[in-house]
């Protein structure tokens, strides 16, 4: 990394999220990117406390402090300043839509996307709406910027909260350096042996949530079996199906239960030999603020369906073959091509490694390093 400039005030960062999907993948990237590229800005970094040790080894000028309010409650509401206050807080980024009001410093403010106000039917009420909505206005109003992950964010935030376009910073997401490792042969048999992984598969990585469209991929898979694809399996890496009745009777409709299968949540290292054994990586999602999967599975030579909307068409530009979410044959036609045609699977193949190179976490934290830089001053 280039040499920067210290920041000159103590830059606070909510960590309490270190551990969680998406959210975290960024987070733990941001502090990582942060000890490569800074050792004497002071850092302090809000936690859960059996992560303190983990942030002070990051670096001396690194420091967690604990924090055991929880997510989305009335106590963080109040402990987060409080806790910004006794550590003398300059500046302090919420790497979530969540900025409590009574924050006493600058704050930077990283909104992933709109999704509560895109499909406010995916949320469990109507307090859940009001909640997400009145948060993300109030974040992106006090703050002194306003991050997202994707231009396709950034008109969103634009148009559904109000804010100034000059006021929001598209900063892209990346991958972590593991997905671009090749596996060792040991690795490779191992998950091959423990999961079964020896017919071909289709490989799903993410939450089972409604808007992530695994109904529609299920319908998309039937039709790719009546086609004749055998003895082609559908892996789905996330919650476990029992936690989605929806899902589980749309498998035995079809009777795919035997081609269809749920693991659950896998650890990325698992998951990084998943990707180079899939035949190709399926991601029909209905919308995301960046959506790190599909550039994670070119980063692994692994062809990539996704869909033609939001975000997922300007991160995939034309490294994947992209479909209409909402027509399951049209899903299912990507699919096949993608697994008949060799010259476009090699082309995607290609095409995608080129594409992932282009997402850098080190560019990123540094563009970040950068608006801290501009709200110090």
């Amino acid at each position: 990394m280039l040499p920067v400039t210290p920041i000159p005030a103590r830059v606070a960062i909510d960590a309490r999220k270190l551990h969680d999907f998406g959210i975290g993948t960024y987070i733990r990237n941001l502090l990582t990117g942060l000890a490569r590229l800074d050792r004497q800005t002071e850092f302090v970094v809000l936690c859960r406390p059996p992560d303190c040790a983990r942030i002070g080894a990051l670096g001396a000028n690194f420091r967690g402090v604990p924090e055991r309010s929880g997510n989305y409650s009335i106590t963080e509401q109040l402990l987060i300043p409080l806790a910004l206050r006794r550590v003398r807080a300059q500046i302090f980024h919420e790497p979530h839509y969540v900025l409590p009001p009574l924050v006493p410093c600058r704050s930077v403010v990283t909104i992933h996307d709109c999704i509560h106000l895109m499909f406010p039917q995916y949320l469990p009420n109507r307090f859940a709406y009001f909640y997400a909505r009145g948060s993300l206005a109030a974040a992106s109003r006090r703050a002194d910027r306003v991050l997202t992950v994707s231009e396709t964010s950034r008109q969103d935030i634009i148009r559904l909260l109000g804010v100034p376009p000059d006021k929001v910073t598209v900063i892209y997401n990346a991958i972590e350096e593991r997905f671009w490792d090749e596996p060792s042969e040991e690795d490779r048999r191992r998950v091959q042996e423990r999961y079964q992984l020896h017919d071909p598969f289709l490989l799903y990585a993410g939450n089972v949530k409604p808007h992530k469209n695994l109904e529609r991929l299920i319908d998309a898979f039937a039709v790719v079996c009546a086609r004749g694809l055998d003895p082609l399996k559908l892996i789905v890496i996330g919650d476990d199906i029992s936690a989605h009745a929806g899902l589980r009777r749309k498998v035995l409709r079809y009777q795919l239960h035997k081609r269809i299968r749920f693991l659950g949540f896998q650890p990325q290292d698992t998951l990084a030999v998943m990707y180079r054994l899939a035949s190709a990586f399926v991601f029909p999602s209905l919308y995301e603020g960046f959506g790190l999967p599909p550039v994670e599975a070119m980063a692994s030579g692994t062809p990539v369906v996704t869909s033609n909307v939001s975000s997922l068409a300007e991160v995939a530009g034309d490294a994947a073959m992209l479909v209409d979410p909402y027509d399951p044959e049209a899903i299912a036609d990507g699919i096949i091509r993608v697994l008949t045609d060799d010259g476009l699977r090699r082309d995607l193949i290609a095409r995608g490694l080129r594409r992932a190179r282009s997402f850098s976490w080190e560019a990123s934290v540094q563009r970040i390093h950068r608006i801290y830089a501009d709200v110090a001053a």
